[in-house]
């Protein structure tokens, strides 16, 4: 199964416990498919960043290293989205449409308004890890 995870949920995964780094889990395991975009990734990197300088017992930059590898990178230059009321959260159903993703894993309360855009999914990480990965 491929998934697009937002940003909130990918570091939250990082450095708290709980259904996000129980998605992340699951990927490490292979049980998912993490897809992202070159855009996905600056943000994740951006972030992570600033979160490290307050947490820098946390090594991010292997973990953004094993998500650029391990995660399909895929291109979404020929696609373009404005459904989204925050044009910054566009790229991550740019990403699903691109990848044929089903499913976005996020609490972002826009991208959850627009679940079943183009029959895209969008769950919560709670609801995610319920209904996939038990």
């Amino acid at each position: 199964m491929k998934i697009v995870l937002d940003t909130n949920v990918f570091i939250s995964g990082i450095f708290f416990h709980g259904p996000p780094a129980q998605i992340l889990e699951a990927w490490k395991s292979s049980k998912i498919k993490i897809v992202l975009s070159k855009e996905i990734i600056e943000e994740y990197q951006r972030v992570a960043e600033a979160l490290a300088e307050k947490y820098p017992e946390i090594g991010i930059s292997a973990i953004i290293d094993l998500i650029a590898i391990h995660g399909e990178i895929i291109d979404t230059e020929d696609i373009e989205v404005f459904e989204c009321e925050d044009p910054d959260d566009n790229k991550f159903i740019e990403c699903a449409i691109a990848s044929r993703a089903k499913l976005i894993v996020s609490g972002d309360k826009h991208l959850l308004k627009i679940s079943g855009y183009q029959e895209i999914a969008v769950y919560k990480p709670r609801d995610f890890v319920d209904l996939y990965l038990k």
